[in-house]
């Protein structure tokens, strides 16, 4: 078992007249080599636990454990956590610092105790498992597109081998290509290295394409916990949290309510064509 959540609980700005309850009692488990959406409203938690995943964040209550450890235990060595835990954060520039794109991604395998030539080698096989292309490896990161910033920001962790990839909201602001080839690298390293992956996003169709369980946080608390096709089939009380399912669950329950005998479950686009088709047929 990679993380185990027990019983977590977050408070920001405890006694202040600031204070807000942000995790509510949440208890998770996430195995190894499982691909994870965390969806939920702005306000919802999701960033806020995904930050407790490698101690960034250390809970007002409650225990996380990682290979069946306590992350809070005296001596734990945290250091190596976030080497095995990578958080890659939304906006890139949070993590981008060196003076090239090389030099930034050599950063986390030397800060591990390796020499500088398997530091390179890590490097440059992170570059080239994130689709970026060796023209940009000696520009300035803040010259690149936001797109190759992610990119960049997702090598840097990869170069760090990690068993747990937590990505939050990666292809925000980007185009519908650009979004694409993050994630379809993504699901690549997921089946490619068996690596755990939690993908926090906005976008119901990327979760539905990419993921397979979704865990919905609302008020700081997990309201489901289960496949797309059953999640989604809560699209009503998605709804009234603030979020919505992919557009083609409401085709498929429009098609059902003009009397077309099909399952509305379907939560990808494939599903649903698929589903079209055998109606047809």
């Amino acid at each position: 078992m990679a993380i185990r959540i027990e019983h977590l609980n977050y408070i920001y700005s405890v006694g202040t007249a600031f204070e807000r309850h942000a995790l509510k009692d949440v208890s998770l488990e996430l195995p190894d080599g499982q691909f994870v959406g965390v969806i939920g409203h702005t306000g919802s938690g999701k960033s806020t636990l995904i930050q407790h995943l490698n101690g960034l964040l250390t809970a007002t209550s409650g225990t996380v454990y990682f290979n069946d450890q306590n992350i809070y235990a005296e001596g734990f060595d945290k250091k190596l956590l976030r080497s095995k835990v990578g958080l890659v954060f939304q906006y890139p520039e949070y993590q981008l610092f060196e003076t090239d794109v090389f030099t930034d991604v050599c950063f986390g395998p030397k800060n591990l105790g390796l020499s500088g030539e398997e530091a390179e080698a890590r490097a440059y096989k992170a570059l080239q498992q994130v689709g970026l292309k060796e023209k940009y490896y000696k520009m300035s990161p803040f010259e690149l597109s936001g797109g190759q910033k992610r990119r960049a920001a997702i090598a840097g962790i990869l170069a760090m081998e990690p068993d747990v990839l937590v990505l939050d909201e990666p292809t925000a602001g980007l185009d519908p290509k650009g979004r694409d080839d993050i994630l379809d690298q993504v699901k690549q390293l997921h089946e490619e290295r068996k690596i755990t992956v939690v993908l926090v996003s906005h976008s119901m169709e990327d979760i539905a394409r990419y993921v397979e369980r979704i865990i919905v946080m609302n008020k700081g608390q997990v309201l489901y916990d289960d496949t797309p096709r059953q999640v989604f089939r809560h699209y009503r009380e998605l709804e009234a949290v603030g979020l919505a399912a992919p557009q083609v669950t409401y085709l498929m329950h429009d098609l059902a309510e003009k009397g077309w005998d099909i399952a509305t479950d379907a939560a990808t686009v494939e599903e649903t064509a698929q589903a079209i088709l055998e109606y047809l047929k």
